[in-house]
């Protein structure tokens, strides 16, 4: 009679997740269970759903406490169609880009209880209909990584049911150097975290960085004038890269050293990020620059 051989870590790793989604555990869950690599490259297939235009994203699926209540789903219009959708009473107005582990998302929540934040990581796929992919956002390209936020907002909400905190922040996984467009209509967002992307020290790796020309045309297209971007990172060349981008770039202007330190979502990035938290038990130096979206010129 042959012993069963003990399951690896791995298995293990699986059960815990599988165990913790459907089980709706309010425990929040351990990262040693959430393995995955430090980055991922944006340039790859990772076989990511997103919405054909923003009109078709389900944001209900992210944020169900948001649902108009004169909102209900057709079972008979085609699924592809934005009437067919349930709508939020408010828009998504806050992305984190890159979110990470979830940090920043969950500082700010009690922060901006009026805002919707979504926060982007690893892009974990639930397909909840054809072409359509799910909704404060944290966004992330990396798998593991996103499901642990998914599943650390779950139980983090099932914790303050009574209180209804943390309602209004969620996690999907995209690639926003790729389809942020596809998200956001314009001028939706009123602020775009950047905290700790990426440095791609190699030259041939910086058209990989988060933020270009390019991307900031994209990121000015889905901001609001008035809203602003927040940059962050412990890399000094990263850190001149960003500014001179945006300072290149004729939609934004750069936000004075003194409004920074009023500015509440500053000092939470500074010290709530995960990253943040590493720099800081490293005695490393954080950079830190914003950018405020200004108004378009008048057409001739």
């Amino acid at each position: 009679m042959t012993s069963q051989a003990p399951p690896t870590k791995r298995q293990k790793r699986e059960e815990y997740r599988k165990a913790h989604k459907e089980d709706a555990l309010a425990e929040l869950p351990k990262k040693k269970f959430y393995r995955q690599r430090a980055h991922a490259n944006p340039f790859s297939d990772h076989q990511l759903e997103y919405p054909a235009a923003p009109d078709l994203m389900d944001w209900a699926a992210h944020y169900p406490a948001y649902v108009a209540s004169d909102s209900a789903q057709s079972t008979t219009e085609d699924v592809d169609s934005p009437s067919a959708l349930r709508a939020l009473n408010k828009p998504v107005t806050v992305a984190d880009i890159g979110c990470g582990f979830g940090g920043l998302l969950v500082a700010l929540a009690p922060k901006l209880p009026e805002e919707l934040l979504i926060g982007k990581p690893p892009f974990q796929a639930r397909r909840l209909r054809r072409l359509i992919s799910r909704n404060r956002v944290g966004m992330e390209i990396r798998t593991q990584v996103t499901e642990f936020v998914q599943d650390r907002i779950r139980a983090l909400r099932k914790q303050n049911v009574e209180r209804g905190l943390y309602q209004n922040i969620a996690c999907l996984r995209a690639n926003s150097m790729k389809f942020l467009p596809n998200f956001f209509k314009k001028a939706q967002l009123t602020k775009i975290f950047l905290c700790f992307p990426d440095p791609h020290f190699k030259a041939r790796k910086h058209k990989a960085r988060i933020v270009s020309l390019t991307l900031n045309s994209e990121y000015a297209f889905v901001m609001k004038p008035g809203g602003t971007v927040y940059t962050i990172t412990d890399v000094e060349d990263l850190h001149t890269w960003m500014v001179q981008h945006f300072d290149e770039h004729s939609s934004f202007e750069k936000v004075s050293k003194e409004e920074e330190a009023e500015d509440e979502c500053v000092k939470t990035m500074k010290v709530e990020t995960e990253e943040g938290k590493k720099v800081e038990r490293n005695k490393g130096e954080k950079f830190v620059a914003c950018f405020r979206r200004l108004e378009d010129p008048p057409w001739p």
